[in-house]
């Protein structure tokens, strides 16, 4: 029996479950071996600019591809920079290993410097944690990354110490056991209640993004003939150009007349983690479809299928009956959902034109962008008028919502499909989080085309403080200049002030394969009208 360290272990496993690449700001100890077991497997190594943004590119490769992502972080600080984009998996529910070095209990006995416990750090945003230095790290280390890849998904750790990434140990031949999903159990009462619902409405989330849940999806809509909303997460799931498809659901006020006519509301994976922190508003009947049970939750269902979407789906296909719906009634209810968000601005250009004259502009693409949407006031108008035919057109930080993660995420699409390039949909504060991020594009050429939302200020906060009648105070930012900042870096930058120029610099920024960014002014005032729209 052949033997290998720990850390060709651990790559040879990764490589085996399709890892292809792993982001991160290394250190001095293990880091340094996985990286190099990683180049002989031929996994490239991403070099960030920090470790929060490592992991929330390892996190939106594991969401795109359906593959484990793969951040690695030096030891104390490298570890503490980055638990915001391992909250991210956690809370965004992607399959992600984070990999740190650490101390061995020889050094744990007198050394004090950078010391502290990791693993109990991490333990609130981890699903499991490991240090392979036990008699059997192959099996110890596969469990962990099945744990990532169990319903629902999220982080896990390995704190990896130089001392057991160099151990000798015996390569175990790897075997992949049959998956006996179980069935889905359908209670009565679901097939019940689908034979005699005549408005059903159908509430799609993250977990119907898979391939397979999607088609299925797609197949039970149809069927029924009724309304679709989706969460930030699902958009896509069904394209916006479905004729059933009628907007976005935050449990807000946008979609509340379109779900406040069902006599019955058909949740479809959804994870209530993606919900705004309001009560829920209907009195409806809801069929909970999941992937597991939610204990937290905002309401009770009042039956719930658990199990794979796509088996329960087809379960209850024959159940399915016709709906009363017409498709004249669901365009008016579409209607009235994209008219109530229009942006109405005062200024040279608003954030809905950024966003539908980017979608004009790449309609003759062979394929069109898919796009990365920041945290912010700005993400109401990308969410809401950016077209999605497919699951995975957009990456959107929604159960964590957290800024700094447009660019990262659309440098991890951009780079785990050379082929379709990423709009990043960014506030001037979240680019403000991760501006050495540009860097890394340019390096890698990847494909991105970062567009800023330039208002010099925290806006989405500042919207809340005028409506607590508060002077402005802690929410403005000075003046940037962010095109001079990406040329600066090596990639290409543009300024708008208004429509004109700023179709000049999209036409210029779509030329070339390479990295580029658009700092566009654009006219706060709508905000405030299109957050109450939205969430009431």
């Amino acid at each position: 029996m052949s033997e290998r360290t720990i850390a060709e272990s651990l790559v040879a496993e990764l490589h085996a479950r399709g890892v292809r690449r792993i982001f991160g700001v290394p250190g001095g100890g293990s880091s340094l071996d996985v990286i190099e077991a990683g180049a002989a497997l031929g996994i490239e190594f991403v070099l960030t600019r920090t470790e929060s943004a490592a992991a929330m590119m390892a996190a939106a490769t594991a969401e795109l591809t359906g593959t484990l992502g793969v951040a690695l972080a030096t030891k104390g600080p490298g570890t503490a920079n980055g638990v915001n984009g391992v909250a991210y998996a956690s809370l965004d529910r992607a399959p992600m290993l984070f990999l740190t070095d650490g101390f061995s209990a020889a050094e744990q006995r007198y050394v004090t410097h950078q010391v502290f416990d990791q693993r109990a750090m991490l333990a609130p945003i981890t699903k499991g944690s490991a240090d392979l230095a036990g008699p059997q790290p192959e099996q110890e280390l596969r469990e962990l990354l099945d744990l990532a890849l169990a319903a629902p998904h999220g982080p896990v750790l390995i704190e990896l110490t130089s001392e057991t990434a160099r151990k000798q140990t015996a390569a175990v031949a790897r075997t992949t056991a049959p998956r006996n999903e179980t069935k889905p159990l359908v209670p009565v009462m679901v097939t019940k209640l689908l034979a005699t619902a005549r408005l059903p409405v159908i509430v799609l989330g993250l977990e119907a993004r898979t391939p397979a849940a999607a088609a299925a999806v797609k197949t039970f809509a149809e069927a029924l003939g009724c309304p679709v909303v989706a969460t930030y997460k699902a958009k896509g799931v069904i394209a916006d150009r479905h004729p059933q498809y009628v907007g976005g659901f935050t449990s807000g006020a946008a979609e509340a007349q379109c779900v406040g006519r069902a006599d019955l509301i058909i949740l479809i994976g959804l994870d209530p983690v993606e919900l705004l922190r309001q009560p829920w508003r209907y009195r409806a009947p809801v069929v909970d479809i999941a992937l597991v049970h939610h204990p937290v939750h905002y309401l009770q269902p009042t039956v719930g299928v658990y199990g794979p979407l796509a088996a329960s789906l087809a379960i209850l296909q024959g159940s399915a009956r016709r709906s009363d719906w017409t498709l004249e009634e669901i365009a008016t209810l579409r209607t009235a959902m994209r008219s109530a968000l229009q942006y109405r601005k005062r200024g040279a250009i608003g954030p809905q034109e950024v966003v539908e004259l980017a979608a004009a502009a790449v309609e003759t693409f062979p394929v069109r962008p898919r796009i990365a949407v920041d945290a912010g006031a700005h993400m109401f108008s990308a969410m809401a008028f950016w077209p999605c035919d497919g699951p995975g057109d957009v990456a959107i930080s929604n159960g964590l919502a957290s800024m700094a993660f447009a660019l990262p995420a659309a440098i991890a699409l951009a780079l785990a499909d050379r082929d379709r390039p990423v709009i990043a949909f960014t506030g001037d504060g979240g680019l403000y989080m991760c501006v050495g991020e540009l860097a890394t594009a340019v390096q890698h050429r990847a494909r991105v085309i970062v567009i800023v939302f330039n208002d010099e200020a925290l806006s989405l906060i500042d919207i809340k403080q005028q409506q607590r009648q508060l002077p402005t105070r802690g929410v403005r930012f000075a003046q940037t200049d962010f095109a001079a900042t990406m040329r600066a870096m090596g990639g290409r930058g543009y300024r708008a002030a208004n429509v004109t120029e700023y179709r000049a610099a999209l036409q210029q920024a779509l030329q070339d394969s390479g990295p580029a960014l658009i700092d566009v002014a654009v006219d706060p005032s709508g905000y405030s009208d299109q957050l109450k729209a939205l969430r009431g």
